[in-house]
């Protein structure tokens, strides 16, 4: 056997180990980036869903709704709980419920309550007539400000400045709603 030759063989083995060694390190690094973007993407996907009435674009990622959004659903949560008789009361407490996260479920449908039956009472009706919405991405909360008017009897009883807080979460592929309370001027 010749040694030098079995040397020669030897150290060209090693070296093509070498430089395959190198190019499995940088395809499992590009791997690795890949993957990285690909959990990126699946994170942040945005998914389209309609409110009840679409006037503007949005956007819904992760966890969060754009602010095009939170407006229209303030919108529409607001003339749920604030544009009442008591002829629309109850069908209104359902069409609300029926988007009320299930651990604020109760204290909503008992706010509502509260509210039909103190309008059935005085055979009253209110309407707030919206002005300005303020909404927050980072909280994906609403702040709604306008006038709120009561009739009692077909005569009108007040029309007082006030404002409401509607707080979101978007879980599960449904925009919940959390909280609606009014709030200092």
């Amino acid at each position: 056997m010749d040694n030098v030759r079995y040397q020669e063989d030897l150290r060209e083995l090693r070296l093509r180990i070498r430089h395959r060694s190198i190019g499995m390190g940088m395809l499992c690094a590009c791997l690795f980036v890949a993957l990285l973007v690909i959990y990126r993407l699946v994170v942040e996907e945005r998914v389209v869903v309609t409110p009840p009435q679409v006037t503007k674009s949005f956007w819904v990622s992760g966890e969060r709704v754009s602010s095009a959004y939170l407006e229209q659903m303030g919108g529409y949560v607001a003339w749920l709980m604030l544009d009442l008789t008591p002829a629309s009361a109850e069908w209104k407490k359902n069409a609300l419920l029926s988007f009320v996260a299930p651990e604020d479920y109760q204290a909503l449908k008992l706010q509502m309550e509260l509210e039909a039956e103190r309008l059935r009472k005085m055979n009253g009706s209110t309407y707030f007539l919206l002005q300005q919405l303020e909404p927050d991405e980072d909280t994906q909360t609403v702040l709604l400000t306008g006038r709120l008017r009561t009739l009692v009897n077909g005569q009108e009883t007040s029309l007082l400045q006030k404002r409401f807080r509607a707080v979101f979460q978007y879980r599960g592929g449904r925009t919940q709603l959390r909280t609606f309370k009014g709030v200092a001027p």
